[in-house]
């Protein structure tokens, strides 16, 4: 680094949190620049000369990039630590695997499925941005049976509090009488937008889960297990989001 950066995208490259994270971190007075406390998002630093803590504690640029792919139980938070001391994801990686890695996105704590972690803040920061259109799909179980109507107010857009989504795919996958469980596909990441989706409907969730994340999915792994992504994965993603390989 050689030249004058935004302290979240620094903060990110250094695998401290996403961008978006790293923006509240500074709002709430939790950064500080050469011993100040900095709120401004927009503030730049020089990392060559500038010492930069989070919560205190030095922040140091993140020497290789780490990208994992966990299937997330449920009964676990999708964050960094929890001040409530309720288990989260980095729970369940290893001492040496987990240091400076956070999550990609976010699942309910009653959700299972594919989460991504990494170190790698810019990376994040594409991935989850609607910019690219990065498309997930979900497993969900739903109360009862929605009719022909009902799926096809998926395809043109459902109205929640903050606009209409943008058209989603909807299939039945396994009928029933008084639930069906049905496969969602998204490009957007309203919060828990799925579960809102269906509620919008008439048709609650009962269970969900997210069984792929662009062209990933969890072959091979069981609840609680991650592994580490293949180059042509990592190279792959990188392509998807317009990040130089």
């Amino acid at each position: 680094m050689n030249e004058l950066i935004r302290l979240p995208k620094y903060l990110a490259s250094s695998g401290v949190a996403s961008r978006r994270v790293a923006e509240t971190l500074i709002v709430a007075g939790r950064v500080k620049v050469n011993g100040i406390p900095v709120r401004e998002p927009g503030r730049k630093i020089d990392p060559r000369c500038d010492r930069v803590e989070v919560d205190n504690i030095p922040v140091e640029t993140a020497s290789e990039k780490k990208y994992y792919l966990l299937f997330k139980p449920r009964g676990y938070l999708t964050t960094v630590r929890d001040p409530f001391g309720r288990p989260t994801v980095m729970d369940l990686f290893p001492e040496g695997v987990k240091t400076g890695l956070f999550p990609v996105g976010r699942l309910d704590m009653d959700t299972e499925g594919l989460l991504l972690l990494t170190n790698d803040g810019e990376m994040a920061f594409r991935l989850t941005h609607p910019r690219f259109q990065i498309e997930k799909k979900y497993l969900a179980m739903v109360k009862g049976v929605p009719s022909e109507g009902d799926l096809l107010q998926f395809h043109k857009g459902i109205l929640l509090e903050e606009g209409l989504t943008s058209p989603a795919k909807v299939k039945v996958v396994l009928p029933g009488k008084r639930k069906t469980l049905l496969l969602i596909t998204i490009r957007e990441g309203k919060k828990r937008q799925v579960k809102r989706m269906c509620l919008a409907i008439g048709h609650p969730v009962i269970s969900l889960k997210r069984v792929s994340f662009a062209f990933l999915n969890l072959n091979g792994l069981h609840p609680s297990a991650y592994r580490a992504l293949t180059r042509e994965e990592i190279r792959k993603l990188s392509v998807l989001v317009g990040l130089k390989v």
